[in-house]
């Protein structure tokens, strides 16, 4: 499944490579702004416990929707997703 992933990776248009890393910047972006309200909230002490525990939530569903996304893609683009005998091509 990676080896033709990785390929059409490499040859995304700078377009494509412009979007990805606008979209990084605002993730980061709005991350650091959320951290920012919390921390001024005061009284709102997590653990470092909860704090690990908040992350690798975060992390792990990350993973998941993206691993569910490859998969959905690798099945449409390798024809397990189509419809045997269907003529209307």
């Amino acid at each position: 499944m990676w080896r033709d992933f990785w390929p059409s990776i490499r040859h995304l248009s700078r377009g494509a490579w412009t979007i990805i890393i606008v979209l990084i910047v605002l993730l980061g972006a709005g991350t650091a702004g959320a951290w920012q309200i919390w921390a001024s909230l005061g009284g709102t002490a997590i653990s470092t416990h909860g704090l690990i525990a908040l992350a690798l939530g975060a992390v792990f569903t990350l993973l998941l929707g993206g691993g569910l996304m490859a998969l959905a893609f690798y099945s449409a683009r390798h024809g397990h997703d189509d419809i045997e005998g269907r003529d209307d091509r």
